[in-house]
């Protein structure tokens, strides 16, 4: 029902009123909903999901699911401006998504085109894939999130991903990969304060400050 509302409210006429919607025979409210159920259940894998459903092909169900990417984008822009975040520290962060081994990384094939050797600092390992960079509030609640090629530095992402956000926060923790001169003055002009760790060498390391 929730599915069907939100389909109503925020899908524009394009996606409503396109060609054949009379000979489809599942409604892209039902996909939405099957969507979420998928995200609730944990199966990362779209084929698997799909052998829950007599008659369901995998190849159409992933075809109307991406079609419908950027009413989804709209639908979870909106709800962020409805939680209440106020008062509540938001946290950056990223984590790669390798695809193979790292002694495959010079040989391997697969998404060529969309995927690089980006570098994991916590392992020291390079690694073949790529990266997902998140805000999330300090209870969980996912705000925006982005995935790029593997090499794609963290500071370089944070300000498209405040700018989708759009958060009333003013205050975004991150780790050692976004500290910089620039990132933080660009979230100032935005409104936001960054706070990231010192490294030993920087002056200013041994200062603490505390934030009431």
């Amino acid at each position: 029902m929730i599915c069907r509302s939100w389909y109503k409210l925020y899908a524009p006429n394009s996606l409503k009123h396109r060609r054949n919607t009379d000979q489809i025979k599942l409604s892209d409210s039902s996909i939405l909903a099957m969507l979420i159920w998928q995200a609730e259940l944990g199966i990362e894998s779209q084929r698997r999901f799909c052998r829950f459903f007599v008659g369901l092909s995998h190849s159409r169900f992933n075809r109307r699911a991406r079609q419908l990417l950027p009413l989804i984008y709209l639908i979870r822009h909106t709800l962020n401006q409805e939680v209440d975040l106020s008062g509540k520290i938001l946290i950056i962060d990223s984590f790669p998504v390798p695809v193979c081994q790292p002694v495959r990384n010079y040989r391997v094939k697969i998404f060529h085109d969309i995927a690089d050797i980006g570098y994991k600092a916590t392992k020291k390992v390079y690694y073949y894939g790529f990266k997902v960079h998140a805000i999330v509030s300090d209870d969980g609640y996912l705000l925006d999130y982005a995935v790029t090629k593997a090499s794609v530095h963290d500071a370089k992402e944070t300000v498209e991903l405040m700018n989708n956000a759009h958060p009333t926060n003013h205050y975004l923790l991150g780790d050692e990969g976004y500290l910089g001169k620039d990132l933080a003055a660009k979230l100032k002009h935005m409104g936001y304060v960054l706070w990231t760790p010192y490294r030993k060498n920087m002056q200013g390391a041994k200062k603490i400050t505390i934030i009431n």
